[in-house]
């Protein structure tokens, strides 16, 4: 029986046995009692999500760039996921992932070009069908048209930060503001106004701080005359690892355009605006305007430009989500409210001299996740238990009531929030990339990570292995696969990878068919 199937048994058990005995005589603290209590008023959920946030620029998680003390009060008055892990870095992917439960290789998403098939399962109508009213309002970038939502009211695609337009139910609106503000807005007039007399979940999701990021005028100077800290790996030489990482085209150095940078054509540019922002600068010299840089001190330059505004645009998601925070806390919903604050993948701030994500190595795997729930979960917890953006669709069903369908892949993380971790808990975890050939030229890869080690395997274009001792080296400098002293690890890491992709329905046949036609 899995082990999911399983917790949903002895739950339904427990649930019965409450509903026959007077809640007095019941065994416990407090806190059971509270929980109790809940299963008879089901909690509201506001699940949060920025695009590409970093957990390495949240202050809860020891962030040295920047200070996020809205989304801390997250984490300090409820607990911190420390291992959460995405299973494909990058956003359509992720979020499909999310809604489903269920890997890419099985809910079809593998890449931010394919559509996601709206009519498969998803928790959203499975909370439908338990008596929710469901929400999303902000970021989709799914192609299709949401369902499984009493409303929506989306961004088209990527969305812009400014003056963006929104597809509210069907229509089209392009209301005049900042994204982040907007979305906040439309998030808080909504709980504000819903007459529904049922349980909410909320997805209030945020599209920055995606490329190319635009702050808005409030934190147009924030760092303005301060040098962000660079990343202890910003001059990462690869030197030990596979072509895979010597081949991508997302270094700070060459792959960062006019357009990210914020740099206007020079005087003499006889080209247009479009064609301006669309240049890139690999393998060319190139001097910023006014400023005679080159090699080191030129990549530092356009760290601090893409860096500082990167930080800008959390800003303004933290002053947001204190409105939101504040709203609940003023209106005496937080008590039964759970508040959820992740991203769709980490990202790169400059680590290894790159930025976005994709790859499997730390800073893109691992995920930003907390939770908020007073009087359930122990303000100031944190847990270092593996955790997978698989597991958030049953999280919600498992908070809310809701029976979790045996083919849903995940766990609910609900026992680990409540500090209790199952003896048969998840020690390892699998993930798969697969868009390339395509932006960036991240080489199509899968690989299993346990507590301590990662073993990595290139395909495709590529047959490459790169194994990580993460005790010794947690910022994978140091390539080990050929070393003679992991021969053993490498063996186990390969029978556990086989095992995963068995478990999760993943083949060398069925990486096949994802692979392009020539």
């Amino acid at each position: 029986m899995a082990n999911h199937t399983r917790r949903q048994f002895l739950k339904n058990v427990t649930n019965t046995a409450i509903s026959m005995a007077p809640l007095a005589i019941l065994p416990g603290c407090a806190n059971m009692n509270r929980l109790l209590a809940l299963r008879r008023k089901r909690p509201n959920i506001i699940f949060i999500m920025a695009d590409d946030h970093d957990s390495n620029a949240l202050s809860c998680y020891g962030s040295k760039i920047n200070k996020t003390p809205n989304l801390d009060r997250i984490a300090n008055e409820g607990i911190r996921f420390d291992n959460c892990f995405c299973t494909n870095s990058i956003c359509a992917p992720s979020r499909a992932v999310i809604l489903t439960g269920k890997y890419s290789h099985l809910n079809g998403v593998i890449d931010n070009i394919v559509e996601v098939d709206g009519r498969q399962q998803t928790f959203p109508k499975l909370l439908q069908t338990a008596g929710y009213e469901t929400a999303i309002i902000g970021k989709w970038h799914l192609k299709s048209m949401p369902t499984g939502f009493d409303y929506w009211n989306i961004l088209p695609g990527q969305g812009d930060y400014h003056d963006p337009t929104f597809i509210e139910m069907g229509r089209t609106k392009t209301p005049t503001g900042y994204v982040t503000d907007l979305i906040t807005d439309f998030s808080i007039d909504w709980l504000k106004n819903r007459t529904a007399d049922k349980p909410f979940f909320l997805m209030y999701h945020h599209k920055a701080p995606h490329r190319n990021w635009q702050p808005d005028d409030k934190h147009a100077k924030m760092y303005e005359d301060v040098e962000i800290p660079y990343p202890l790996t910003f001059n990462d030489d690869y030197k030990t690892r596979s072509d895979a990482a010597r081949q991508q085209e997302m270094t700070i150095a060459h792959h960062l355009s006019p357009k990210d940078l914020k740099v206007p054509p020079p005087a003499d540019w006889k080209g247009t605006a479009e064609e301006w922002d669309s240049l890139g600068y690999k393998g060319e010299p190139w001097t910023p305007p006014g400023k005679d840089l080159k090699g080191q001190a030129l990549k530092k330059w356009k760290y601090q430009r893409y860096i500082k505004d990167y930080l800008r645009c959390i800003a303004a998601i933290d002053d947001n989500v204190g409105r939101l925070l504040d709203w609940l806390d003023g209106t005496g919903r937080a008590k039964n409210t759970i508040v959820i604050y992740t991203s769709d993948q980490g990202f790169y701030l400059g680590d290894h001299g790159w930025f976005d994500k994709r790859f499997m190595y730390e800073e893109s795997l691992r995920m930003p996740f907390i939770v908020r729930f007073p009087g359930v979960i122990k303000a100031g917890s944190v847990n270092t238990d593996i955790a997978l953006n698989l597991d958030f669709a049953p999280t919600f069903l498992d908070w809310a009531d809701a029976p979790i369908p045996p083919d849903m892949q995940g766990e609910s993380l609900m026992p680990l929030m409540q500090g209790k971790t199952p003896s048969d808990w998840r020690t390892s975890m699998y993930y798969h990339y697969y868009e390339y050939p395509g932006w960036h030229s991240v080489k199509r890869h899968y690989g299993v990570r346990t507590q301590r080690y990662k073993l990595i395997h290139f395909y495709y274009d590529i047959d490459a292995w790169e194994l990580y001792d993460l005790q010794k080296d947690p910022h994978e400098l140091n390539n080990v696969y050929d070393d003679p002293g992991y021969t053993g690890i490498v063996k186990q890491l390969k029978t556990e990878l086989n095992r995963l992709r068995k478990k999760y329905g993943d083949s060398d046949k069925l990486t096949a068919s994802f692979l392009p036609k020539h």
